[in-house]
């Protein structure tokens, strides 16, 4: 019996001498230090805010009754006077994926300790989120000083006959001054605020347009081309630009931890750039979420 307790005193003190310093503090969950459990706990919680936002954007847009064609809305590219749908958002999204690729060469070479790689590989991430803002903020301009988009106006309307786009034949567009267009039985027309366009290409500018149905359930009537669903700029301009300020604060970011690996900072404290590691999550994030708005906005 004496052995028997005897043995059993020398198995706990066994097992509590192995968990010597466990409940001391200063030891890493997950093997993750503190800096980098935080930035988890932030990108879960800003995951559940663009969530929110992206299912808004959802309810809103199957609730309405039509919706504006990304392949019309998003169709201009710089220094190119044509028709290109989706083109220009397609080479932002590359941008950006490019960057984060530049991002994990960073954070490998933090790993190794070679601080002119980390900077080398930082510096083209900072380019790659800047040629992204650039980019959105011509969309932006584009969108708002020459398709008169705004917060509570939306241009894009998509006018709808017979279940179908505008393909009656001998409807005309009377514009202002007294002029027509007639539309081509078979040809799909989409109806912008201040132009009719065919087939991808705008055949007339209108300040108003007003059409003169012949045929179906609207035959004889003279309509106003109507404005789009007002949540559509709504939508577009907060969630677009919230993403944007995301990107310019990690391009703020970026540059603040390239300078400082630069002058050797983060090569004293000998943790493998542990910085850089911690914004290249936020910068994945950031990414990330762009390829949800993307297949959102652009794609659906």
């Amino acid at each position: 019996m004496a052995e028997t307790s005897v043995a059993h005193a020398h198995e706990t003190h066994d097992h509590d001498h192995d968990n010597d310093g466990l409940w001391e503090g200063a030891r890493e969950p997950f093997k993750a230090s503190y800096g980098k459990l935080m930035m988890w706990y932030f990108l879960l919680s800003d995951a559940f805010t663009f969530a929110g936002f992206l299912i808004a954007y959802g309810a809103l847009r199957f609730s309405m009754p039509t919706w504006p064609e990304a392949d019309f809305v998003f169709a201009s590219f710089p220094f190119v006077n044509a028709h290109w749908p989706l083109i220009f958002v397609t080479v932002m999204t590359f941008v950006l994926i490019f960057s984060s690729v530049t991002m994990v060469r960073a954070v490998q070479e933090g790993h190794r300790e070679n601080k002119n790689g980390v900077v080398f590989w930082m510096f083209l991430t900072i380019l790659g989120g800047a040629a992204f803002l650039g980019c959105q903020a011509y969309e932006w301009t584009t969108l708002i000083a020459k398709e008169n988009m705004t917060v509570s106006v939306n241009p894009f309307g998509r006018h709808v006959a017979d279940g179908i786009y505008l393909n009656t034949d001998g409807t005309e567009a009377k514009n202002t001054d007294g002029s027509t267009k007639t539309f081509v039985k078979g040809d799909a027309y989409l109806l912008h605020k201040h132009g009719v366009v065919r087939n991808g290409q705008t055949v007339q500018e209108f300040d108003v347009p007003k059409l003169k149905y012949t045929t179906g359930v609207y035959a004889g009537q003279v309509r106003d081309a109507e404005f789009g669903p007002k949540a559509f700029g709504a939508l577009f301009f907060f969630i677009t630009g919230f993403h944007g300020f995301h990107v310019f604060s990690g391009v703020l970011f970026l540059s603040i931890i390239a300078i400082n690996a630069a002058g050797g900072l983060y090569a004293a404290r000998r943790n493998g750039y542990e910085m850089v590691e911690k914004i290249g999550l936020y910068w994945h994030f950031v990414d990330l979420v762009w390829v949800f708005v993307f297949l959102v906005f652009y794609l659906l």
